[in-house]
């Protein structure tokens, strides 16, 4: 049976009165994990950054020109050095970082419910299996507490559904110890503030409690493939569709590597349909508003609703980012979209596809043909467009048109729909990694680009299968009057399959640390060597 450990303190009843903490009406967090401020905070809308505020347009081959020019007072906290924090955990400034997990004290026998959203359930992932270690290291960017940390905001979503937002901490241990406490069913991420964010209500002034920093955020959500998705609809999911996952990760983790410069991102599994991607070099999470809104809308390719029709509208010579784009996505394309989607099988799916074609007389002849031979394939359908168009079946025809109107609907079906609102603002929320969705019970996995083809959404591990996976190990390896000894115990979580997930995420977390002891470095040489 899956165990739960004693705790200090229980959880609240539904009946006991939690500070800021009103029911969800507006801006609650969606089925993939992403909440924006909504109207109920809006002190929080009143404060956004300037730059938004007064609608600054921003040019994308300006969008990193000053990312040198903002040494705030509020980083000094994060700028010590990090050998004055411990001898134990740093020397001379090259410290080895030590993230295991802490392990769990020895754990009492509960009965604890099959169902992945019952309390004890999360209670027990919570303290046995959710990495605070790793997640206050990956956020504050150095092993001493900052206010990269002390100022961010964390929101909870309870499990009688009230919503308690602007809830910070100075460490890992006090968040470890709100979540035990609280229980949430599920706790997202928001901005880092220029004052703590539990001291808003007591600061004056618009400048004074504003986002300052927050990771660049992306959403990659199935619900919004539907139209072109045939195996599935709304939030069921299968191996097919989610190659539109896929296709969307390999396409935005390479122009943000490319194209901008990063280095540090980190996609994660949404836990049912979706995945997000966050960004945590030092320039992206620097970039206000309008620059958000600048990079989204230079990724941003696919516009228009179901009814609007032609979704591709480029210019020509095509963009740098969208040549490689379609080297990538072409091959996609034959399999995933011609074979396992099948799109224009029917005759109304048929006339989208015709739609998108610029010669009526080469669209009368495909539909003749086609009408012809009913459920007929989308692959042969395709190939028939070159072979009626090679056959001289229009005078007027273009070929240069039609080459371009090709590639056109090739992206219409493959490239990448972002939920653009999710990344847009600083202030926005988004479900923290590993949290367990709610709706499936899977856990918010981090995701290895190097092995994006064999991810498989359905084979993640759910909150209860973990636990028992758990109890499992240590039924097998316990033997008989014999106490496991420090020195042979291992951590819950290497006792199960979320194990190479963490290890992935550790590995990440000490790439960011190393990074931005880099930058702390490098700008100190800088402000050394001026007058």
């Amino acid at each position: 049976m899956p165990q739960i450990l004693p705790m200090e303190s229980s959880s609240p009843s539904e009946d006991q009165e939690l500070p800021d903490a009103p029911t969800r009406e507006t801006g609650e967090p969606d089925d993939n994990g992403a909440s924006s401020n909504s109207d109920h905070d809006m002190d929080v809308e009143e404060n956004e950054t300037l730059s938004a505020k007064q609608g600054i347009s921003v040019k994308l081959e300006d969008l990193f020109d000053n990312d040198d020019d903002d040494n705030d007072d509020d980083d000094n906290d994060d700028d010590d050095n990090d050998d004055e924090y411990s001898s134990s955990n740093a020397a001379n400034g090259n410290a080895h970082v030590k993230m295991e997990m802490k392990s769990s004290p020895p754990p009492v026998t509960a009965a604890v419910a099959e169902k992945f959203t019952d309390l004890g359930v999360m209670l027990a992932f919570y303290q046995r299996l959710f990495p605070f270690r790793l997640l206050f290291l990956w956020l504050n960017h150095s092993v001493k507490p900052s206010n990269d940390f002390a100022h961010r905001e964390f929101a909870f979503t309870l499990h009688n559904d009230a919503y308690l937002r602007f809830q910070s901490f100075p460490t890992d241990e006090a968040l470890r110890k709100q979540v035990l406490q609280l229980n949430p069913s599920r706790f997202e991420i928001g901005a880092v503030y220029t004052a703590n964010p539990r001291d808003r209500k007591t600061l004056r002034g618009s400048s004074a409690f504003r986002p300052k920093s927050k990771e660049l955020v992306f959403d990659i959500d199935l619900t919004d493939y539907d139209e072109i998705r045939t195996c599935c609809e709304k939030t069921k999911i299968c191996l097919k569709c989610w190659q539109f996952v896929t296709m969307a990760v390999k396409v935005v983790d390479s122009a943000l590597r490319e194209d901008f410069g990063f280095e540090n991102i980190m996609w994660v599994y949404s836990g049912r349909r979706g995945a997000h991607a966050w960004i945590s070099d030092r320039k992206a999470r620097e970039l206000d508003d309008a620059r958000r809104k600048a990079l989204i809308g230079y990724l941003e390719v696919i516009k228009g609703g179901s009814q609007s029709g032609k979704k591709v509208n480029i210019r020509r010579p095509m963009h740098p980012h969208l040549a490689r784009s379609l080297d990538i996505l072409k091959d996609h394309f034959q399999q995933d979209i011609l074979e396992d989607q099948d799109p224009w099988v029917t005759k109304e799916k048929s006339e989208v596809l015709l739609s998108l074609l610029p010669d009526k007389a080469l669209n009368d002849a495909l539909r003749k043909k086609w009408d012809s031979a009913p459920n007929r394939s989308s692959s042969s359908k395709w190939a028939d467009i070159d072979t009626l168009a090679k056959a001289g079946v229009s005078s007027t025809l273009d070929s240069k048109a039609l080459l371009e109107a090709k590639k056109d609907i090739i992206l219409e079906y493959t490239y990448p729909r972002l939920d653009v609102e999710v990344g847009k603002k600083q202030g926005h929320l988004l479900k923290t990694p590993f949290a367990v969705h709610p709706g499936t019970g899977r856990v918010c996995v981090p995701i290895d680009p190097k092995k994006l083809d064999r991810f498989d959404p359905l084979g993640i591990p759910t909150v209860t299968e973990l636990l028992g996976e758990i109890d499992e190990w240590d039924f097998a390896n316990k033997k008989d009057g014999e106490e496991e000894t420090d020195s042979k115990k291992l951590q819950d979580y290497e006792k199960t399959s979320l194990k190479p997930y963490v290890k992935f995420f550790q590995a990440h977390v000490a790439h960011v640390l190393k990074d931005e002891r880099g930058v702390k470095r490098e700008r100190e040489e800088r402000d050394a060597m001026e007058f």
